[in-house]
């Protein structure tokens, strides 16, 4: 079991802790949990392996410092899209924006919350269940919003918000998976298109402002 050394202290940390994690979320958002190694991780991040403990903890206290910072930045889309006025428009906005996270040409192609999982063996399944968490809570907030939007009549009262947030959730996560697989962002956004346009409209929808 891996074991934090013993935090130094009374000295400066002399690196910009900002700057390093984001460096480490770069290579966890690459090369997945189980695939950045200490080495890596240090190197990217510029700071010796000691450092790294006393200031941020070991590797799956790092990840979990990542995965926080994700959340409030490439991830941050999340947020508005939910406060968007109607069901549709979350859905779009919430595939407009994973499409563009997982297609910039500076950052890593694909979601770190699943590239991160897909291979975590034993070391790694406080991880694999910590993502798990992570997954499922986006999918709760969503289903949320969903069964907001029926009680509002934005969605049909026969509409599942059960089934609408997992089949967002799932075009989200294949969104990423074919993001990390080279399939560029045009041909991202038609299938995101391809995939709303059998939406369910509630009487009282407002309008969704697609044109």
């Amino acid at each position: 079991m891996e074991t934090t050394p013993r935090r130094a202290t009374g000295r400066p940390r002399g690196f910009d802790v900002e700057e390093a994690l984001d460096r480490a979320l770069a290579v966890f958002w690459e090369q997945g949990y189980e695939g950045a190694s200490l080495a890596n991780l240090t190197g990217a991040m510029g700071i010796s392996t000691a450092s790294m403990y006393a200031t941020f903890g070991n590797k799956e206290q790092l990840f979990r410092k990542a995965l926080q910072r994700y959340d409030e930045g490439p991830s941050a889309y999340v947020e508005l899209a939910l406060a968007e006025p109607t069901a549709l428009r979350v859905a779009e906005a919430l595939l407009a924006g994973g499409i563009r996270t997982t297609t910039r040409p500076e950052e890593p192609h694909g979601c770190l919350g699943v590239q991160a999982a897909l291979a975590t063996g034993d070391a790694g399944r406080d991880v694999r269940a910590l993502l798990v968490d992570w997954r499922n809570n986006g999918n709760s907030r969503l289903r949320a919003r969903f069964e907001r939007a029926v009680e509002e009549g934005d969605l049909p009262p026969d509409a599942d918000p059960a089934l609408l947030a997992r089949y967002v959730t799932t075009l989200q996560a294949g969104i990423a998976v074919q993001a990390a697989s080279g399939v560029g962002a045009d041909e991202l956004r038609e299938l995101a298109d391809a995939a709303l346009r059998a939406w369910p409209i509630g009487s009282k929808a407002p309008s969704s402002g697609r044109g």
